[in-house]
């Protein structure tokens, strides 16, 4: 970018486009819409710049290694002559010059108020400082006229200077819906289980800055085998406090098989993917209505701006009572919801979709003064498969129970994250052993031999392998193994490779669960046996239903083992 670069050039840019970053935010948008606007394009050069000022700036030079990009010193962005800045911050610090400036909405729109870096006040999110506004230099895109007019009554300085381009994300999130079951497998959620997203903005009135506990408290009181529970959180926070923070804040949670979404992309597959979105004034929130999703709000900051879309949705969704039943209320936001409750959300939020792309690589070669490359448009890609996020869970608190059907007995079971029970509303016992629980319904605690809490491990009632057994002998050995090494287990569980699955029982007796269906978890064979011998009945031949969590029935065929193969 020097006054000899052209010495070290191997392209012949005829244009050179700086990006100036400020966040992590702010730097993925743009990361996120570039590479296809100048795809295949040599007459454009590319640097980017950071500045480091903003209180978000940590990730960002991490983020820009990562991506490969070539990155200038900003200092040096006052001695060159750029022919277009980029940016996705609009409280970038840039330099006197004549190229034009084109600012890109880091979210949905101009809804938040937030400090101003500049001094005690705030600001409105979103609008560039009144200098480079005066300079005739700054265009702002935005995706909806509505947008425009809220400009322009706020800071008449805007007039003339706004660009209708749509929304390059929330046209990438409708395309994605083609891809929704690969996003669910992705991350877990087979069939008949549902995904809960809880999303949170930054700062003391977003969801987590409210409700820190809510991703622990609501894995608690969701059944595992109906429900997975991811966090979006947003990029401010990581950078703010640090990785390492937000897992340790949140080290239960994460036990508890919380998929905490990585900061950079994964948010998007994951919003395509949910059932429900819990969330807050947050973009993330809007876009999950927009998609269609069921919403609660468990926050909404008074930062909020009023007359935009994002209030329009404060108005139309429910509020999530945090100190409430948790469960009743996303199981009653699903069944309510009309898939059009937010269409005024989204008229008011998002116009002309489908076109952003091509409009926005329309302004960049406007202000470029260059005409657009003759080769196809932009392409319109799919998002990537998310890697999984979450580990697995390794103990259980398992609520059984029996009941008689015309068809035969019935074994239903529920199991909640032991690592996130104790949070849930009511405590981990209340509603399994209170007064009003059911003649034959049993709680007890279950635990993976991959657990690493001791006092879970030693205080289950029910142990289970992690891994299936390569054969019979091998299964009956580690469960023998087991429950020398547990005294206080009642109960050991593991597959065997190929199918079906054995419970020892310490007393030497061994059972054997064959099930119709896909392959269970060997704790699922365990809460059978376990809740006939509570009944009072022997482990013994039984043809009977396996009711998962209330989403899944699978036949199960339960047998004893010849007394050859007892354990003693």
């Amino acid at each position: 970018m020097g006054p000899d670069a052209h010495r070290w050039r191997t392209f012949p840019a005829e244009r050179t486009l700086v990006v100036a970053v400020r966040t992590v935010t702010s730097t993925v948008r743009v990361l996120e819409a570039l590479p296809a606007l100048l795809r295949d394009d040599p007459r454009v050069g590319v640097v980017f710049a950071h500045d480091p000022t903003s209180a978000f700036a940590d990730g960002v030079q991490e983020l820009l290694r990562s991506s490969g990009c070539r990155v200038m010193p900003w200092e040096q962005l006052a001695q060159i002559s750029p022919d277009l800045i980029l940016t996705a911050s609009e409280n970038v610090d840039i330099p006197e010059g004549d190229c034009p400036v084109l600012v890109l909405p880091h979210g949905v729109g101009f809804q938040k108020r937030v400090p101003d870096a500049r001094g005690t006040h705030d600001r409105l999110s979103g609008l560039v400082p009144d200098a480079l506004l005066e300079s005739g230099r700054a265009w702002l895109a935005v995706s909806h006229p509505n947008q425009e007019r809220q400009l322009l009554a706020a800071h008449p300085k805007t007039a003339g200077r706004t660009l209708l381009l749509g929304d390059p994300c929330y046209d990438e999130l409708l395309a994605a819906r083609a891809r929704r079951d690969a996003y669910r497998r992705a991350l877990g959620v087979v069939e008949g289980r549902r995904l809960v997203v809880i999303s949170s903005t930054w700062g003391p009135t977003s969801l987590l800055g409210r409700h820190p506990d809510l991703p622990v408290r609501l894995l608690g009181a969701l059944p595992r085998d109906a429900y997975r529970v991811a966090a979006v959180v947003h990029p401010n926070v990581w950078s703010a406090h640090g990785s390492w923070q937000i897992r340790a804040l949140q080290a239960s949670a994460l036990d508890a098989g919380l998929l905490l979404m990585p900061p950079v992309h994964a948010w998007r597959p994951a919003l395509v993917a949910a059932d429900v979105v819990i969330g807050d004034h947050g973009s993330v929130t809007l876009y999950g209505a927009a998609l269609g999703h069921p919403v609660l709000l468990g926050a909404f900051g008074a930062d909020a701006v009023p007359e935009t879309a994002a209030h329009d949705l404060a108005a139309l969704a429910p509020r999530l009572d945090t100190g409430g039943d948790l469960a009743a209320q996303v199981e009653d936001v699903v069944r309510e919801h009309g898939r059009d409750r937010y269409a005024p959300v989204v008229r008011r939020a998002f116009a002309d979709s489908g076109q952003a792309q091509a409009r926005l690589r329309a302004a960049v070669y406007e202000l470029l003064d260059l005409p657009e490359p003759a080769s196809a448009p932009p392409p319109d890609l799919l998002l990537h498969v998310p890697e999984p996020a979450a580990g697995s869970v390794t103990s259980w608190l398992v609520v059984t129970e029996v009941g008689e059907e015309p068809a035969g007995p019935v074994v239903s079971v529920r199991r909640y994250p032991a690592q996130a029970r104790a949070y849930a509303h009511g405590g981990p016992q209340a509603e399994e052993d209170g007064p009003d629980a059911a003649p034959y319904r049993f709680a007890y605690l279950a635990c993976s031999d991959a657990e690493r809490d001791r006092r879970l491990l030693e205080s289950a009632s029910v142990i289970e392998r992690a891994d299936p057994a390569g054969s019979v002998a091998e299964a009956l050995g580690w469960i023998r193994d087991g429950l020398a090494r547990l005294p206080g287990s009642l109960l050991a569980a593991c597959a065997v490779r190929g199918g079906g699955h054995l419970v020892g029982l310490r007393d030497g007796r061994v059972a054997e669960a064959a099930v119709t269906g896909p392959a269970l978890s060997p704790g699922l064979a365990a809460a059978i046996v376990y809740a006939r011998l509570r009944q009072g009945l022997p482990p013994g031949e039984a043809l009977l239903t396996l009711r998962i969590a209330g989403v899944r029935d699978e036949d199960v065929v339960l047998r004893p083992r010849p007394a050859a193969q007892r354990l003693s």
